[in-house]
């Protein structure tokens, strides 16, 4: 990572999990490569916004908090995402937001309250040399970030931006935009795929039930577990596997999958969550409950569109 004059942070303390997300990378799963980007699209994309820089630009993701930034130039950034009890020079510091930091402020990033993952945008987007299209960091895969090598930060890094980038007005998200992670979710999900191979009382429980978030969770996927459901189909010949896919092993138990999953498997499925619903999961903490709720096609995409357009109103 770089040692540029035009590093916006110094790492101090790395804490657990730390990474640079842009959009994503596509059009490579028939490479055997991943999506990665944002596991909370719509964090990232706040984020962004309300430090002034277009859809795509890179952030960071910070999971269970513990990072500790300094920054190395003023700098104007936004925090959104998780309640990881941010500081800013030891007094609290205020998401959803624009903040303005001078050279030597100290960004520190505490445990979580509300949420799983923050997300830390600077004027002008963090800067990496993208690999396969995108600096997505993937640490399994080892590919994207700042080094190229999908290496989360560490301490001693130096986070090079794109210049000194003029600040954006001052903005603040909507009331509505700001989530409150610990209430309970309900996930929209498109019945599909092997659906119609569920016994009744399976599809019964899985949109009537509570699900409970297991301790399995992580960039991959998330293992709920609830009433067991039972399939006819024992396993399949494997097949590609898309964002928020609700595949079900032979236990019974949901497994979504989220940025970082595999490009196939051979799991039945019930069908897809939403980008949003597998957005607002990627919050939630071990033991958070969480509904299915059944969704159609045409105003699922027209949520999604109107989310995507809005943006691209806002950031011009």
């Amino acid at each position: 990572m770089s040692n540029s004059e035009l590093n916006g942070f110094r790492v101090a303390r790395a804490g657990p999990l730390a990474l640079l997300q842009d959009a994503g990378r596509f059009g490579v799963r028939h490479l055997g490569v991943t999506q990665g980007g944002p596991a909370d699209l719509h964090a990232w994309a706040w984020a962004n916004h309300l430090a002034g820089n277009p859809w795509g630009a890179a952030a960071l993701e910070i999971t269970f908090g513990g990072l500790v930034l300094v920054a190395e130039q003023d700098l104007t950034l936004a925090l959104t995402g998780a309640d990881l009890s941010i500081t800013c020079n030891r007094q609290p510091a205020p998401r959803w937001r624009t903040l303005n930091l001078r050279a030597g402020d100290t960004l520190a990033f505490g445990t979580p309250s509300n949420g799983l993952r923050a997300y830390l945008a600077v004027a002008g987007g963090f800067r990496s040399d993208p690999v396969l299209g995108s600096a997505a960091c993937v640490v399994r895969e080892q590919i994207g970030g700042f080094d190229g090598q999908g290496t989360p930060l560490r301490e001693g890094d130096g986070l090079p931006v794109n210049g000194t980038a003029a600040p954006p007005a001052q903005r603040v998200a909507p009331h509505s935009e700001q989530q409150d992670y610990r209430r309970p979710a309900t996930l929209d999900l498109l019945p599909g795929a092997q659906i119609a191979s569920f016994t009744g009382r399976s599809l019964f429980d899985a949109f009537n039930a509570d699900w409970q978030v297991d301790q399995r969770a992580d960039r991959m996927g998330v293992r709920l577990t609830g009433p067991k459901l039972q399939c006819s189909v024992g396993s399949l010949v494997s097949e590609g596997i898309s964002l928020g896919a609700v595949q079900v092993p032979p236990d019974g138990q949901p497994i979504a999958l989220l940025n970082e999953r595999q490009t196939i498997g051979g799991y039945p499925r019930l069908g897809n969550l939403t980008p949003l619903a597998a957005s607002r999961l990627a919050q939630c903490m071990p033991g958070q409950t969480v509904r299915f709720r059944a969704a159609g096609i045409d105003r699922t995409l027209q949520q999604y569109r109107q989310f995507r357009e809005g943006f691209g109103r806002l950031s011009h």
